[in-house]
């Protein structure tokens, strides 16, 4: 399906599939965008687009490394729980 959406005043006709929220993504980084063009109004607008998108990938990059430790730390703790009960089932076998 085909989608328009406003960035920065230009429209672009994007294909997305049913129930993504390309609409909220479009006006995400339009805010964004309006946000870094305002701290620095100098900027032409490839340089804001291209800031804009250093910050979004910067974000990505931290959440993906939280991720990252976040399935670590759960990995860990279901190890040892896998442990204790191999440990309870392996007492229960004994008696």
């Amino acid at each position: 399906m085909l989608k328009q959406i406003i960035i920065r005043g230009r429209t672009y006709t994007l294909r997305a599939d049913e129930g993504d929220d390309i609409e909220q993504v479009a006006a995400d980084v339009d805010r964004r965008m309006r946000e870094m063009s305002g701290r620095a109004p100098a900027f032409d607008e490839y340089t804001v687009a291209l800031l804009t998108a250093m910050n979004l990938a910067s974000e990505i990059h931290a959440l993906r490394k939280r991720l990252q430790e976040r399935v670590g730390e759960l990995d860990r703790r279901a190890a040892a729980i896998e442990a204790v009960l191999e440990a309870s089932v392996g007492r229960g076998a004994d008696s």
